[in-house]
């Protein structure tokens, strides 16, 4: 009898210590977005977007923004990488935007490329409101075609309108 509760008692430690060793998985942290000009931020083409956001870009997951979140704004975090993807819709149309600039078509989206160095921004440039797309080093190419099937199916196609040459 005096084993069998001995028995017992260790079978109550062991697990008591399981469970407080057993590793808690971290939350992810909120993304903090600083603001940017915006101006159509709050149309309606900005909110359809909104509505048809994938809540997963392959690796990354929708996360949630630090308030005051930017109007227009989505981010993604994945596990793997310290950089967020950032969506921001609304903006102005980019100073480099110009007549004979190249674009790239994603997925029936025309893209316009700002390169930095340890990320890309790409703006799309064939909808009614303009929607930047930054992407860290190495995210691979599914985010962007998530997000351009998000944009066609959520927003008109329109012409493309360059600035004039500098």
């Amino acid at each position: 009898m005096i084993a069998a509760l001995a028995v017992a008692a260790l079978a109550v430690v062991a697990l008591l210590v399981v469970a407080a060793v057993r590793e808690v998985p971290e939350q992810p942290r909120p993304v903090a977005l600083a603001g940017v000009p915006a101006p159509q931020a709050d149309d309606d083409a900005c909110r359809a977007l909104h509505d048809a956001l994938p809540e997963s870009l392959g690796e990354y997951q929708r996360a949630t923004l630090v308030d005051p979140a930017p109007v227009g704004a989505a981010a993604w975090q994945s596990e793997s990488q310290p950089e967020p993807v950032v969506l921001r819709c609304g903006l102005e149309r980019p100073v480099d935007f110009v007549a004979g600039t190249p674009v790239q078509a994603v997925d029936d989206v025309d893209w316009f490329r700002i390169g930095e160095q340890d990320r890309s921004t790409w703006i799309a440039v064939d909808r009614p409101v303009y929607v930047a797309l930054t992407l860290p080093d190495g995210s691979g190419p599914t985010p962007i075609q998530l997000i351009s099937s998000a944009i066609a199916s959520a927003m008109p196609e329109v012409p493309i309108k360059p600035g004039p040459l500098r």
